[in-house]
């Protein structure tokens, strides 16, 4: 377990008047997370070709301090180029699944030196909103819609077909990892960027929609300038 965190997380469920509040869990954002096996190791290829060491293993899990995950929508990050993509968030607490969506928010000037330090260096911002999952193996996300604008502009959209199956990449988080029955979140992989380059904006909307017509949002804030 890394460091406990100093403010809980308060999460709404989507169709419920109830909330679940997190406090202690484990940290992890999934890298390398896609579904076509020749397509992620040319992903690996193109990163190997510019000095970025390849992963260990595929997919890739990186610990995370609990303390990156935050709902609040303002945060703080330094001078260098940062950017953020929509991914799906797998919780579990108290041994329920709840699925959600946040930013894996990564320095991409570090990210050349190394990626595990890219990610830990910037904030994971999170929604406030999650849906209940009553069977992690029956999740299916390929028939929704996730989209990302940066200061009003629309840079990711898609389906996230392009994905291992939520349930793949729980298993294979619990299966390497330490984390056993202890709560967790764990981002897990986004869609490519629409024009293929990193945008430094400073306004950040988040959407993933499902079939039935829900929605979940979340919207944040970046100032530069400030170290965490």
């Amino acid at each position: 377990m890394e460091t406990a965190r100093q403010v809980p997380l308060t999460f709404r469920v989507v169709g419920t008047e109830k909330t679940i509040v997190v406090t202690d869990f484990h940290g992890v954002v999934a890298g390398y997370t896609g579904r076509d096996p020749k397509a992620v190791q040319h992903h690996i290829d193109e990163l190997a070709a510019i000095g970025v060491a390849p992963p260990p293993e595929v997919p890739m899990f990186y610990r995370m301090d609990s303390d990156l995950f935050e709902t609040t929508g303002e945060h703080d990050t330094s001078e260098n180029l940062t950017s953020g993509e929509i991914e799906p968030l797998y919780i579990r607490h108290n041994g329920q699944y709840y699925l959600g969506i946040g930013s894996d928010h990564t320095d991409r000037d570090i990210e050349a030196r190394d990626i595990g330090d890219s990610k830990r260096a910037c904030p994971k911002p999170v929604a406030a909103e999650v849906i209940a999952v009553e069977s992690l193996e029956d999740l299916d996300l390929d028939q929704c819609t996730a989209r990302t604008w940066v200061d009003g502009t629309l840079y990711q959209e898609g389906s996230l077909s392009g994905l291992r199956k939520p349930a793949d990449v729980v298993e294979r988080l619990l299966d390497r990892t330490d984390i056993g029955d202890a709560d967790f979140m764990c981002l897990g992989g986004t869609l490519p960027l629409l024009d293929g380059k990193f945008v430094d904006g400073t306004s950040w909307k988040l959407e993933l929609s499902f079939p039935n017509g829900t929605t979940i949002e979340h919207n944040y804030k970046i100032k530069k300038g400030s170290l965490r």
